[in-house]
């Protein structure tokens, strides 16, 4: 089974639903869901997101994510 990476862009194999991983949660028995944002607009406004078990979602490609830097970086004189 895939452990899906936040930031990459991934498709719903049941609905087709496509967006970026932007959350991950893991239930105690063993569920584990990702919560999808869609890079698109409907009527110029963001269509909202949701929650996917992560066997169905398949990866489409590592897509570029904002936010903090996780590698501070380097200062060199």
């Amino acid at each position: 089974m895939m452990i899906v990476e936040l930031g990459t862009k991934v498709k719903d194999s049941l609905t087709g639903f496509e967006g970026i991983a932007v959350s991950r949660c893991e239930y105690l028995y063993g569920c584990v869901r990702v919560f999808v944002e869609p890079e698109q607009l409907k009527d110029g406004r963001p269509i909202e997101g949701e929650w996917f078990d992560e066997q169905r979602l398949t990866e489409e490609s590592t897509a570029p994510v904002g936010g903090p830097n996780r590698v501070p970086p380097s200062r060199d004189p």
